[in-house]
């Protein structure tokens, strides 16, 4: 199915999703194939938890097998908190939003989506 019109929805669904990020590449969030929605981020936070390391972060929008970067390797200080994204993006159907970080427990991510169907 194919997204739907967002001028004509039926349903928005507000979200979170929270991930502590490792070193692996992980989707936070997916939108799955044939959903009928549209998933509009509106916001993706990274905090580093650690009080004695910095660490990087990397995002992506992984889509037909190949990732898309919205941050690549992004320093995040000791005790600090990163906003990601200054605009709304839009995941399409059988895309994920995918995280990694330089090292493992230092690092977490919120994401704040709508469900547009």
């Amino acid at each position: 199915m194919a997204q739907p019109n967002i001028v004509n929805v039926t349903t928005i669904r507000g979200n979170t999703a929270v991930a502590n990020v490792t070193d692996v590449t992980t989707a936070v969030v997916s939108n799955p194939a044939a959903s009928g929605s549209v998933y509009k981020v509106n916001a993706i936070y990274v905090s580093n938890i650690d009080s004695g390391n910095t660490s990087n972060i990397s995002i992506s929008v992984y889509r037909s097998g190949y990732d898309y970067h919205i941050a690549n390797n992004i320093s995040i200080p000791i005790s600090s908190t990163l906003d990601i994204i200054s605009k709304a993006i839009y995941l399409e159907e059988n895309d994920s939003l995918r995280v990694r970080a330089s090292a493992n427990d230092r690092l977490q991510a919120v994401c704040s989506y709508e469900d547009i169907s």
